[in-house]
């Protein structure tokens, strides 16, 4: 599938908030594919052809993309869930609908396009889907600038216009399998969006676009270049850490992740280039380190049971984790009781205060603070 080079759905919040990206990821290597990408690539291309067919999911067993495979457990886990949110989202079955159509808005933005995996029309109310069968970072559905960005394309395609002529409402969804998310919206909402879309695309093309760091950088395939990303780290190293104020911390924390990603983009750059047999100065590719294995399971038990040791020796069993128990019972249809497992946490960690988990209570070091004061 081919990709704008200017703006597509999912690079949209990007470009809107940074629009000086855009010739700078330009200038970048195209980024290897991951096992995770293909996977997901997979995932989308079954269940685009599952939607418009009668079939059960299990008649595309087997099915590969580059080196992935279609298995009962991703079918399970993955597709049978998001399959039951169409039921969730049309249970009469009467939505008309269309998988995997290319959209784009003509002359209005010449080169900008993209693909949106499900659009659909029930009554008066449009609707577009997006998978995400990813399990990292949860997805917000409100104000998406991807789901917008095809909404509004779609609207100006000939081959999608259908779903949204008429429609007094536009609903927004992503599955994230088990996840759900919905948000309706207005066409003149997805109609003020493409103005400022318009708006940042033509300020993307003037050589002094503003570049902003946020979070949409995370994805942003030209961070490890950015002069904004290179002077926060600049910033940042100068910066004592002994020397910042509790009350300064949480600026710096909202930072922290952003150059975390850096340096790992950075070093994937390197990686990138090295590989490509051009040099990077000061760094070179070496073996990782090789892990022990047997050439041959059966000639070392052979060789121990010849040596007077027995099965207890060198077999270990044990009981399998509450995780991988619960796929073992999926396939017999049976449950693992409440009262079995019980969730043990290793200690606290560091989240910011969006985060949904409750926050754990210090109530004795709180208390040994305040008493302290007191004295």
């Amino acid at each position: 599938m081919d990709h704008s080079k200017i703006v597509g759905g999912s690079t949209a919040k990007r470009v809107m908030n940074c629009p000086g990206s855009v010739a700078l990821v330009q200038k970048m290597p195209p980024k290897p594919s991951s096992k995770y990408a293909d996977e997901g690539t997979l995932l989308h291309n079954v269940i685009a052809e599952i939607v418009m067919s009668d079939k059960h999911p299990e008649a595309w067993l087997g099915t590969t993309y580059n080196d992935q495979v279609l298995t009962l457990d991703l079918i399970d886990d993955k597709l049978v869930p998001a399959l039951a949110a169409l039921d969730q989202i049309d249970p009469n079955k009467e939505m008309e609908i269309a998988a995997e159509t290319r959209v784009g808005f003509g002359d209005l933005l010449p080169g900008v396009f993209g693909s949106t995996d499900l659009i659909g029309r029930i009554g008066t109310r449009a609707i577009v889907l997006d998978w995400k069968f990813g399990d990292g970072v949860a997805v917000d559905v409100e104000e998406n600038p991807q789901l917008m960005f095809y909404a509004a394309a779609a609207m100006r395609t000939e081959e999608s216009k259908w779903a949204f002529e008429g429609a007094t409402e536009i609903e927004m969804v992503i599955v994230q399998p088990p996840a759900v998310k919905r948000w309706v919206t207005t066409p003149a909402r997805i109609a003020q969006f493409e103005k400022d879309l318009v708006k940042a695309v033509k300020l993307a093309q003037q050589p002094d676009a503003a570049l902003r760091v946020g979070d949409h950088c995370r994805w942003c395939a030209a961070k490890p270049v950015c002069p904004q990303m290179t002077g926060a780290v600049d910033r940042a190293l100068k910066t004592q850490v002994e020397s910042i104020d509790a009350r300064e911390l949480g600026a710096f924390l909202a930072n922290a992740d952003l150059l975390e990603d850096w340096i790992k983009d950075l070093r994937a750059l390197a990686h990138q280039i090295l590989d490509s047999g051009a040099p990077v100065p000061g760094y070179k590719l070496v073996a990782k380190r090789g892990t022990r294995q047997w050439t041959d399971e059966k000639d070392v038990v052979h060789w121990l049971d010849g040596n007077g040791l027995e099965p207890l020796d060198y077999l270990k069993q044990e009981l399998i984790s509450p995780a991988q128990m619960e796929k073992v019972l999926k396939k017999r249809k049976l449950t693992l009781p409440d009262d079995l497992v019980v969730s043990v946490s290793s200690g606290t960690t560091l989240a910011a205060e969006s985060d949904p988990r409750p926050a754990v209570l210090q109530i004795g070091k709180q208390l040994t603070a305040a008493l302290s004061k007191l004295q």
